[in-house]
């Protein structure tokens, strides 16, 4: 199988798109986190702390989404190089791998959408604990 230049190059948008996407939810975490962390020291509620667990777990995804995303950008480089200075064997090898870890970026990114529901979970147990009983 012979690769042309165009085809590593056929990633570069969707990763930067993937790194756009992956920014905005560090950003939105990093957020989250400074408020139950200010949430806490007044409050110092349980729950609080089981949140941020969560959110601990879901920024070690998000670095690894970023970091496997960014190897994978550096391979599709690397692999486009490889095709221009005729090393076929190279290129396919690099732009393998590359794909490959794409697409454990993208594992990444589904099991952290999974955790993220798990934060939710956590809200509404203790929003269903605090109901107030209903006279009857």
């Amino acid at each position: 199988m012979t690769l042309e230049v165009s085809t590593p190059a056929l990633l570069f948008p969707a990763i930067s798109l993937l790194f756009l996407a992956f920014t905005n939810r560090f950003l939105h975490l990093s957020a989250l986190i400074r408020n139950l962390y200010r949430d806490w020291q007044e409050k110092g509620d349980e729950t609080l702390m089981a949140q941020i667990a969560n959110l601990r777990k879901r920024l070690v995804l998000i670095r690894w989404m970023q970091l496997l995303g960014a190897l994978s950008l550096f391979l599709c480089v690397l692999s486009m190089v490889s095709v221009i200075a005729q090393w076929g064997g190279t290129a396919l090898t690099t732009f393998c791998v590359a794909l490959g870890l794409m697409g454990m970026s993208l594992a990444c990114l589904v099991t952290e959408v999974w955790v993220s529901g798990g934060a939710l979970g956590i809200m509404l147990r203790e929003l269903e604990k605090g109901k107030p009983e209903e006279k009857g």
